[in-house]
């Protein structure tokens, strides 16, 4: 069980969107409202990409650059079996947090766009994209990283796609001109 891990996968989250929401009351500085935000955003997704995604799911995500510069994205899970109620219910509450808050995100980006309040535009589209950064690490490590990706996809389409018939044998003596002719 690990309650604080739960606690701050929440809270950072939570913070943003309620400063986001009432900042306007309690400031009159868009500076110490953006910076605030910002930060607590910046909080959330540190903590939950190498804190809360490790404890509560035994997930974990990371971006390694080789000796020629080339970037490498690791995807790791943790293969345990059987998971315990109480850590069931964390892993609920890991996802869910991780899930709804890009949505809210998303929703305060079209309500900043259609209000015209477009000085807070950039700070929405930074908790988008932190939010959703994490959201797309912790599903490719829930999938088994990309190779799994595109494995569950060709098969998805492979199946969907065989033909009913079994393809014809080719002999191994055949050549691809003796094919198109006909001899041997």
């Amino acid at each position: 069980r690990h309650p604080l891990a739960t606690f701050f996968h929440l809270f950072f989250r939570v913070s943003a969107i309620i400063t986001y929401l009432f900042c306007d009351w309690f400031s009159n500085s868009f500076v110490a409202c953006f910076v605030t935000i910002l930060l607590l955003l910046s909080f959330d997704f540190w903590s939950v990409k190498n804190v809360t995604g490790r404890l509560l799911v035994g997930l974990r995500w990371w971006n390694q650059i080789d000796e020629d510069g080339k970037s490498h994205w690791v995807f790791e899970a943790k293969r345990v079996p059987t998971i315990a109620a109480s850590t069931e219910a964390e892993a609920r509450i890991f996802w869910l947090g991780l899930i709804i808050c890009p949505v809210i995100w998303t929703v305060f980006f079209f309500s900043t766009l259609f209000s015209l309040k477009l000085k807070w535009l950039a700070l929405v589209i930074a908790g988008i994209s932190l939010q959703t950064a994490n959201l797309y690490g912790y599903i490719h490590c829930k999938l088994g990283g990309q190779k799994s990706i595109s494995r569950v996809t060709s098969r998805f389409f492979i199946t969907a796609d065989a033909p009913k018939t079994q393809p014809r044998r080719i002999s191994e003596g055949c050549t691809e001109e003796h094919r198109k002719t006909g001899t041997r």
